[in-house]
């Protein structure tokens, strides 16, 4: 299974073989623990659910802290399920690093991107804006967004001032520069959503091997 939770640690680079300089983003990834196996014919899905970094039991409500004693792993803070196709090929208690990567080029990471707050159209789709002289009066406003007789309505979907960021992304085809198993850590080179320590979910690419 080519899946992990890990943790946005921050950027650097490294040189590769021809001594280029390499912008990376460096990633804890695990060690993750089996927490539970789901099923297509319990669940009506093939999934497995890891945990990622240890919690304290006395923060755990009774059903969470059932659920860990269930499976007989230790408290954990995050749980993210990831979807497989068929049976796992893990159990329940397992513990997955970085290794699992070994032999990946590319990659997909899912997290949660930067929020930036309210925003107006300039900054969160970057329009141009209005003239800056000669009776302008609107510089960083939209223009008209609706029609006068039909069909009398703003359509949906229509690009206005709003929440911008905190949302979940997922940048896909990433390469893979190193692999550290011994500290897992995995760099992958160029930029990944969210902010330092921030979680995330990397996966074997989907459309490139």
């Amino acid at each position: 299974m080519k899946g992990l939770i890990g943790k946005k640690l921050g950027m650097t680079s490294v040189y590769d073989e021809s001594g280029a300089a390499v912008p990376v983003t460096v990633i804890e990834a695990g060690p993750c623990v089996v927490v539970q196996q789901k099923s297509n014919e319990k669940e009506g899905y093939s999934a497995v659910q890891l945990g990622f970094e240890d919690q304290k039991e006395q923060r755990l409500n009774k059903p969470a802290s059932g659920h860990f004693k269930k499976a007989g792993v230790s408290a954990k803070r995050i749980l993210r399920e990831l979807r497989v196709e068929g049976s796992a090929e893990v159990a329940i208690g397992d513990v997955i690093n970085a290794g699992a990567f070994e032999g990946v080029n590319y990659v997909d990471v899912t997290a949660t991107g930067k929020g930036r707050g309210f925003q107006g159209v300039v900054k969160r789709y970057g329009f141009g804006g209005g003239r800056a002289s000669h009776g302008g009066g609107w510089t960083r406003k939209p223009g008209s967004i609706g029609m006068c007789e039909f069909p009398g309505r703003v359509f949906k979907g229509k690009k206005m001032p709003g929440q911008m960021g905190d949302k979940r992304v997922t940048t896909q085809n990433l390469k893979i520069v190193q692999i550290r198993p011994e500290e897992n850590l995995i760099l992958i080179k160029g930029s990944i959503p969210g902010a330092k320590g921030g979680i995330v979910i990397i996966k074997e690419a989907l459309k490139r091997k």
